[in-house]
């Protein structure tokens, strides 16, 4: 068992109240991360269960067993309460964020930082979370944070660096809350890029998950990575992003990460599916479905709208909906008309 951060006070540029909206893993963990900085943290759960156990135990077993939380984290089923927050980092999965900042509008006063904390592309609409931000609460500060992170590592200390993208002001003073001496976070004015970054790279860890799983090997693999970046930073180019940020940590560095190891749900999720599985089975299965698969449509959609072509988010897509077999969409990417790089 985790022992909890102890909070400091000796930082005067960070947020003394903040609200993590969302109680699953990654707001548990960015919530005790939160607590080594702030005064109170608010948790907001729409479970009452999480919030009785986080309340009397100082667990969420729910979602993230066996790690202590400070008692700075307050948990609440009330969500007015976010208005008590100076910041509130918002960690609602990608297709609830709408609703959610929704019932968050009415409690929010002008300029409060809002830190979108998922990483996704809205179905339907095929905005960005930014974009969804944008259209919903215009007149908040928006951020996102993002980057290559796994809610266990960052609950248990271990070396974890992320990206932080809003004002150079509004940056300073997240980063300021966040810092921890495993929890790092750098700052970026790019919440295209970042937002853009964190979404795609689910969908391509879910492809390299398929070769993982249909036995095509490293090689294809690697192929794989390299060439869904490619992808990535064509559309980020085309939407405005800037390439560095796509490079860095809430791009190529989540993508490594994501598309490498089977702690990831997009990537076990493509091994599943390489393996034979069908996407109707294992989201029948009680377990929450990875983001890149809803996202996956999406992305194709909103590229298609900009004229840019992105063949493996493509194939992904074809084989979600069940158009095509992996070593069917395999073989039509390895049929493609050869180019240079």
């Amino acid at each position: 068992m985790s022992t909890p951060i102890s909070p400091r006070t000796d930082n005067p540029a960070s947020y003394a109240r903040l609200a993590v909206v969302g109680a699953g893993a990654w707001g548990t963990a960015l919530a005790i991360i939160a607590a080594g900085n702030a005064a109170k943290v608010l948790l907001w759960a729409r479970e009452p269960e999480v919030v009785e156990a986080i309340a009397t135990t100082r667990q969420n077993n729910t979602f993230l067993a066996g790690i202590v939380i400070p008692a700075a984290v307050e948990p609440s089923l009330d969500i007015a309460r976010v208005a008590e927050a100076e910041a509130v980092l918002l960690v609602a999965p990608a297709q609830h964020t709408r609703s959610v900042l929704e019932e968050m509008k009415p409690h929010l006063a002008r300029g409060t930082p809002v830190v979108l904390c998922a990483k996704g592309i809205e179905t339907g609409s095929g905005l960005l979370l930014s974009e969804t931000l944008a259209a919903i609460l215009p007149e908040v500060e928006p951020a996102i944070l993002s980057g290559p992170s796994f809610a266990r590592d960052v609950a248990r200390g271990l070396p974890t660096a992320v990206t932080i993208a809003a004002r150079p002001a509004i940056a300073a003073r997240l980063q300021a809350s966040l810092s921890r001496p495993g929890f790092r976070p750098y700052a970026s004015e790019d919440l295209i890029g970042v937002a853009l970054g964190g979404a795609a790279k689910n969908v391509y860890a879910i492809a390299c998950g398929m070769v993982e799983g249909a036995g095509l090997g490293e090689s294809a693999r690697a192929a794989t990575i390299s060439r869904g970046f490619a992808e990535l930073m064509r559309l980020g180019t085309a939407l405005g992003g800037r390439a560095e940020t796509l490079i860095g940590l809430s791009g190529l560095g989540d993508l490594v990460l994501t598309a490498t190891s089977m702690s990831s749900r997009n990537f076990s999720l493509g091994v599943a599916l390489g393996r034979g599985a069908r996407l109707a089975e294992i989201s029948g299965s009680g377990h929450p479905l990875a983001e890149g698969a809803a996202t996956a449509p999406a992305l194709v959609a909103r590229a298609r709208r900009h004229g840019v072509e992105l063949p493996i988010a493509e194939g992904v897509a074809a084989v979600l909906d069940g158009r095509l077999g992996v070593r069917d969409a395999a073989e039509i990417l390895l049929s493609r008309p050869l180019k240079p790089e």
